[in-house]
C-alpha cells in the first residue's frame, strides 16, 4: 500500500480483475527512485459511434444516460465507478482520477442520434457513472456542447453532480427550466470540510456546493440533494444536517444512497481507511458489513441502494423524518417535460434525399 498522494483519493493502484499478469515490487536493497508525491494527469478522446447508454435496471430512475468522461479527477475513494476502467485495462485506483477520457464529437454523435425516426425521447440523466462537470470541463466543454443540443431540441435532461462549474452553464439551465426540462440534484457527503479534502479531495467544497444549490434555485432551476454515499460510522451521523443546510439552500427534494463498494473497491477503500482513519477502520467496516448483511458489497436490485437489516432500516426512518420536517419532496429527481421534444433534422449523406 503506497502512502496519499497530493489531490489524490487513491492510496493504491491494484491490477485491474481482467489482467492476467501482475507485478510486485521487491526491495532488493539496491538504490531506488523515491516515489512521487504526485501524479500527472493525462487526457485522451474517445472515440464514440454513440453517446446515449440505455439502463433498463429497476432500482434507477432513468432509462437513458450520457456520460461525457470516462475516469473522474474529482478522486473520490468510495465512487461506485472506479470499477469500469478495469474494462480499458487501468487500475480502478490512481489510474481511474489520472488517466481520464472525453467522449470525441459527443455533440455530433448526440444529433445523429436523436434524429433517428424512431428515437423515442425520455428524459437523459448526465452524471450517472462520473461527474460532468469535474475540473477537466472547465477546458473542453464537452457537457456544455451536449446541453446545448439538448436545449435546442427542447429535450429534457437530469444532471447529478458535485462540481460547482455547473453554474457556468444557468444560461442554458434557466431557459430549459421554463419549460420544465431540467432538473439537477446536487451530491452532499458532508460538512466536515477536512473529511471532504481526504474523501473527495478535487471535488468543490460542502460550502461551495451549498452555494450551488442557492444560485440554481434563485435562477429557477429545480434543485434537490443527493446524500451520497451515506458511510456508515464516518458519514452517517450528518445525515439531518446535511439535509437541512440542503433544504435552506433551497433544495426541494431529496435522496439518499449507502456506500457501495463493487469489485476493487472493496480493497481501495480499506486501504484507504487503514491511511486516513486507522484508528476507526475496523468500526467502519463492521457498521458496513451491518447494512449489507455482513458482506462488502450488495449488488441485488431493491437493496444494493439502501441497505437491508436493522441499521438500514433505522438509516432509512431517519431520512423520514428529516425530510418530512424539512419539508423536502422524498421521490428524488424531477418531473420534466417530453412533449416538446424537436428532432433535429437528419443529416443528409451523399445520397440525394426523396423527401419532398
Amino acid at each position: 500500500m503506497a502512502g496519499p498522494l497530493k489531490g489524490r483519493g487513491a492510496v493504491s493502484s491494484p491490477p485491474p480483475r481482467f489482467d492476467q499478469h501482475h507485478s510486485t515490487q521487491v526491495d532488493d536493497g539496491w538504490y531506488a527512485e523515491p516515489p512521487p508525491d504526485s501524479v500527472a494527469t493525462t487526457v485522451l478522446p474517445e472515440p464514440a459511434r454513440t453517446v446515449i447508454t440505455r439502463n433498463a435496471s429497476p432500482d434507477i430512475g432513468f432509462s437513458q444516460s450520457i456520460n461525457p468522461y470516462r475516469g473522474c479527477e474529482h478522486g473520490c475513494s468510495y465512487c461506485y465507478a472506479r470499477p469500469s476502467h478495469a474494462y480499458l485495462g487501468l487500475s480502478p485506483g490512481l489510474d481511474f482520477e489520472t488517466k481520464l477520457f472525453y467522449k470525441a464529437h459527443a455533440a455530433e454523435r448526440l444529433i445523429e442520434e436523436l434524429s433517428k425516426p424512431r428515437y423515442v425521447p425520455t428524459p437523459i440523466m448526465l452524471g450517472a457513472n462520473t461527474d460532468p462537470y469535474q475540473p477537466l470541463e472547465k477546458r473542453l466543454r464537452v457537457t456544455r456542447s451536449i446541453l446545448e443540443v439538448l436545449a435546442k431540441c427542447r429535450h429534457p435532461v437530469s444532471i447529478v453532480t458535485k462540481g460547482a462549474l455547473i453554474e457556468r452553464d444557468l444560461d442554458i439551465l434557466a431557459s430549459m427550466a421554463q419549460d420544465h426540462l431540467v432538473g439537477v440534484m446536487v451530491s452532499l457527503t458532508s460538512l466536515d470540510a477536512d473529511l471532504k479534502r481526504r474523501l473527495e479531495p478535487r471535488a468543490a467544497s460542502p460550502l461551495a456546493r451549498l452555494a450551488v444549490i442557492r444560485r440554481l434555485h434563485e435562477a429557477g432551476v429545480p434543485v434537490g440533494t443527493l446524500i451520497a454515499p451515506v458511510i456508515p460510522g464516518l458519514t452517517d451521523h450528518e445525515l439531518e444536517r446535511l439535509l437541512e443546510a440542503a433544504a435552506n439552500a433551497g433544495a426541494g427534494c431529496a435522496g439518499y444512497v449507502v456506500l457501495r463498494l463493487p469489485h476493487e473497491l472493496k480493497a481501495l477503500f480499506r486501504d484507504w481507511l487503514a491511511t486516513h482513519y486507522p484508528e476507526r477502520a475496523q468500526h467502519v467496516m463492521s457498521r458496513v458489513h451491518s447494512i449489507r448483511e455482513g458482506r462488502d458489497n450488495d449488488p441485488n436490485f431493491g437493496s444494493r441502494m439502501k441497505g437491508s437489516g436493522v441499521d438500514a432500516a433505522l438509516l432509512a426512518r431517519r431520512f423520514e423524518v428529516a425530510t418530512r420536517r424539512l419539508g423536502l419532496d422524498i421521490r428524488m429527481g424531477h418531473k420534466l417535460d417530453t412533449s416538446k421534444f424537436a428532432p433535429p433534422p437528419r443529416a443528409r449523406g451523399p445520397q440525394l434525399s426523396l423527401e419532398l
